[in-house]
């Protein structure tokens, strides 16, 4: 069975064959933050899955026909069915199998936790422009105020909600969902934007306890050489360190 660590399917390769039934499958990169949303309600619920990892520098045709626009997470099941986009592959993970329920069954909270991610959705481009300003000698300063202040506003939904976790007392999803930028803080040379955030660094250090999250950590050493690599176009940046 593939797993997260496979070497990963290019141009040229065969297409997998059928999901085998029981299982569902996986379309992957190991680095991707949006995927580790996949991945980590995949292990929070204990379900079945099998991966398929995807060069992004050099995507197989076939791939295409899973998504049309050749991104991934991608989920496929053994019916032939296709979910896309990382929010959407999690919702249908956490309503189609059993286990926890990671959405609240409250409609408010639901709402909540989908406004709080569309807030949130702000910040990972900034944070990507912010890393490439400062690797190409700009000025950064601007947009490292905007990610400071966009911080300071999710402290203060920790603030008024006054639990460790963005649902209450345990992780729901929406932490799983913003989880990953906060693993690439360091990548991004910006752990010190946290230093007005005590309840943010708190939160950060209760999700660094949960096994998921564990399961699916990389070493930032790791992560910083794949972006380089993947940064310079490097066809085997996808597979760094296998």
């Amino acid at each position: 069975m593939a797993g997260d660590q496979s070497r990963s399917l290019g141009k040229g390769s065969a297409a997998p064959g059928p999901v085998p039934e029981g299982l569902i499958r996986l379309y992957s990169m190991r680095f991707c933050p949006y995927v580790q949303r996949t991945r980590l309600v995949l292990r929070a619920k204990g379900i079945s899955h099998e991966v398929i990892n995807i060069n992004l520098k050099s995507k197989p045709d076939w791939f295409f026909e899973k998504n049309p626009l050749g991104l991934v997470p991608v989920l496929e099941t053994s019916k032939g069915q296709l979910i896309c986009e990382s929010a959407i592959t999690c919702e249908y993970l956490d309503e189609a199998f059993p286990g926890k329920n990671l959405m609240p069954s409250d409609p408010y909270e639901r709402a909540y936790q989908r406004m709080l991610l569309e807030q949130f959705s702000k910040l990972p481009p900034i944070l990507f422009k912010h890393f490439l300003a400062v690797k190409d000698g700009q000025d950064a300063t601007a947009l490292k105020a905007e990610i400071t202040e966009k911080l300071g506003k999710l402290e203060e939904v920790l603030c008024k909600r006054n639990t460790v976790f963005y649902g209450g007392d345990s992780i729901t999803m929406i932490d799983y969902w913003i989880w990953p930028w906060f693993e690439r803080l360091e990548l991004f040379n910006l752990k010190d934007s946290l230093s007005h955030t005590p309840k943010l660094k708190r939160w950060m250090e209760a999700m660094k306890e949960d096994p998921s999250v564990k399961a699916t950590m990389t070493d930032p050493q790791i992560l910083k050489e794949f972006l380089r690599l993947y940064l310079n176009n490097s066809l085997e940046a996808c597979d760094y360190g296998l």
